[in-house]
Formats: C-alpha cells, sequence, structure tokens
C-alpha cells in the first residue's frame, strides 16, 4: 500500500473513509456526515482503487477493516493532519479553519456562549463546530480523533495521551422556591419533591451517591439533564433540586432560594480535554485560556 499515489482528489476520501472507520459502517458514517450510503460506498471505493488496496472485509455484515484498512486509518490521520499544519503555517498569524468541539449541557447554556463570542472577534476567520453530549460519550469522541478537544465534568481517570485543562470549580447547591428560607437541608430534600439531575451525567452520578452516603433519602419526582428545566421547575413550587452554582447563570430564575449542600462543600470540576498531539493543539490551549478568563470574569461580576 503506498500512499504517495493518494491524489489531491482523493482527500475528501480519506476523510469519509475515517468516518466509517470511527461510526462501524457506511450508513451511520453517511448519516453524520450529510451523504448517502451509495455515495460513501463509491468514496471508499474511488479510495481502494487509488491504493489498490481493499480496505473492508466485504463479507462481513456491515464490512469491517480489514488488516490493510487498520492500518491506513492510523497513516490517514497522520497524513491529514500534516496536511493541516502544512496549511496554517501559510496563514497569517491570526488562527483559521475550523475546531470541533464538544460540550456538556450547562456549559453550553452557560460560559459557552461568551466564548464563542470572544473567539469570534480575536480570529474571525476560525469556525468552531459544536456539539452536545454526556461527559463520557465526549471523551470517547475525543480519544477517537472525532473531536479536537471536550468540556467535560469530573474525570475519574486521565488517559496518558490526554491533557485536561480545568477552567472552573462549581459548587453543589440546594436551590428551592420563595418561602423556604427557614428550612434545614434535611427538611428540604427529605419532606419536599426532588427533581433529580439527571443520573446518566457525571454530575448526576456525582449527586446521587452523596445522597446515598449521607442516607438522605429524597422524594425524587422527576428526572431531568436541564439546568435551566430543573431552574424554572423549581421556581414554579414544583419542589427542590441539587444543582452546580454556574459562574454563569443566564436563562437562570433570580428569586430562587440558594442553600449549601453539605457540610463540607462538594465541587464539579469542569475543563477542557484534548489530545496534546491534536494539530490544532496551539488553538485549543488558546481556547482553554479563554474560558478560564470568561470564568473569572463573571466569577468577579457577582
Amino acid at each position: 500500500m503506498n500512499l504517495f499515489y493518494i491524489n489531491y482528489m482523493n482527500f475528501r476520501a480519506l476523510e469519509v473513509f475515517l468516518v466509517v472507520a470511527d461510526c462501524g459502517g457506511f450508513a451511520s458514517a453517511g448519516e453524520k456526515i450529510g451523504l448517502t450510503q451509495s455515495a460513501v460506498s463509491i468514496q471508499i471505493k474511488a479510495l481502494e482503487e487509488s491504493l489498490d488496496t481493499i480496505l473492508f472485509d466485504r463479507s462481513k455484515r456491515p464490512p469491517i477493516l480489514n488488516d490493510n484498512g487498520v492500518l491506513l486509518v492510523k497513516k490517514s490521520r497522520q497524513l491529514l493532519d500534516q496536511v493541516e499544519k502544512l496549511q496554517q503555517s501559510f496563514t497569517e498569524k491570526k488562527f483559521s479553519g475550523s475546531l470541533k468541539i464538544g460540550t456538556v449541557a450547562s456549559v453550553l447554556t452557560g460560559v459557552m456562549p461568551n466564548v464563542l463570542s470572544s473567539m469570534k472577534k480575536i480570529h474571525p476567520r476560525l469556525l468552531i463546530n459544536v456539539v452536545n453530549d454526556t461527559s463520557i460519550e465526549l471523551m470517547s469522541k475525543v480519544k477517537s480523533g472525532s473531536l479536537d478537544g471536550a468540556i467535560v465534568s469530573e474525570l475519574v481517570r486521565l488517559s496518558p495521551d490526554l491533557k485536561w485543562h480545568i477552567f472552573a470549580h462549581e459548587p453543589l447547591v440546594i436551590i428551592s422556591s420563595p418561602g423556604t428560607e427557614g428550612l434545614t437541608e434535611k427538611e428540604l430534600l427529605t419532606q419536599c419533591p426532588f427533581l433529580q439531575f439527571a443520573k446518566n451525567t457525571r454530575i448526576g452520578k456525582i449527586i446521587d451517591n452523596n445522597l446515598i452516603e449521607r442516607g438522605i433519602k429524597v422524594q425524587s419526582r422527576m428526572e431531568l439533564d436541564s439546568l435551566e428545566a430543573i431552574s424554572l421547575m423549581v421556581g414554579q413550587g414544583l419542589g427542590v433540586s441539587i444543582i452546580p452554582q454556574r459562574s454563569h447563570t443566564r436563562g437562570l430564575k433570580k428569586n430562587l432560594v440558594v442553600s449549601p449542600f453539605g457540610e463540607k462543600t462538594i465541587k464539579r470540576d469542569l475543563g477542557l480535554v484534548y489530545r496534546p498531539a491534536n494539530p490544532n493543539v496551539k488553538l485549543l490551549e488558546f481556547l482553554g485560556k479563554v474560558l478560564t478568563n470568561e470564568t473569572n470574569s463573571a466569577l468577579k461580576k457577582k
């Protein structure tokens, strides 16, 4: 297999090939990049012809990568990374190109709009694509290379090939509706309906584990994955909840009663995770600085 046979027109086919490898099938890859399964097959066939090599075992359904295909995944990532570096070396000092970033929902409606606005003002030629998912899924996408970086919470273990830039420490607090100011923590959590932060999220698991460890039995009524939705429900007197207190609180009701959760403050760390080997590492480091600056600026205004 000779990579020198790949001409300019086949760089697109290489990109499609990597998406197929990540998604595990032609149909799912097509759905992700907006192509029909037939169009994906044509791209893969053209790539195989240019390399004079079969990349998939088509006796399986769906087809799976053969040894040549597995080798090409590694080689093509390296090749496309080098091409991107070459392109960047001829651009002006302001960053350009694109960056694929993932984020948990609470950041998407918190600090992220300010960060994107700041990035656009400083680097107007830079295109940032943002996707929303859970921390676990985002970590997986960063490791596979389908995302340049991701803003996630509470890493349990960090792979040696990843870097973790923490930019916020958010304390967990109890929120309740007006008129509950005199109630103790135990009264709030055991006597009022409890709106649970989704247990499939990292922060939801942390909250649930702390309640269990402390022997607090809540009257769970709803399970939601949106801080805004939880805040609005609590504001309407539908119950109480435990959430991370964010630096940016756009969209949250301002008349909520906020109380400490636990004698010792429990915090959620938020950070940007990425591969130092990523060709966009300078951009990612800059994004980390902007996340830190925007968070600190918001805290000073409170």
